[in-house]
């Protein structure tokens, strides 16, 4: 990430709005969350995935962590996509994921 971007992010880190879990900060106001959410917008319209990823995990803003997920499962990321879509209540995405490493998982125990 360059020395801009990086900067962006500093100036969150005391706000305690940059995370390492993945469960939306509570405590953001709708102001909080639009601002971030437009960032990771940007971000992701620069192909900066892991960065608007970061983002969109800290607000838990749905369509950015979709758009995510699709982006990982076009790199054939998909436990990756997986937990995107998952962190997104996006059962219609997850569902085939999850049923694809059932079949696995399945694979596996019978030989």
């Amino acid at each position: 990430m360059d020395q801009k971007k990086t900067a962006d992010f500093s100036r969150f880190r005391e706000l305690g709005l940059i995370k390492s879990v993945d469960a939306p900060i509570q405590n953001l106001s709708a102001e909080q969350k639009a601002a971030l959410n437009r960032k990771g917008n940007q971000f992701y319209n620069e192909g900066e995935i892991e960065a608007a990823r970061r983002i969109f995990v800290t607000t838990g803003y749905s369509d950015g962590l979709t758009r995510i997920g699709d982006h990982y499962l076009s790199k054939g990321r998909e436990i990756d996509a997986l937990k995107m879509f998952w962190l997104a209540h996006n059962k219609r995405k997850a569902e085939p994921l999850i049923g694809k490493i059932a079949q696995v998982i399945e694979s596996l125990i019978k030989t």
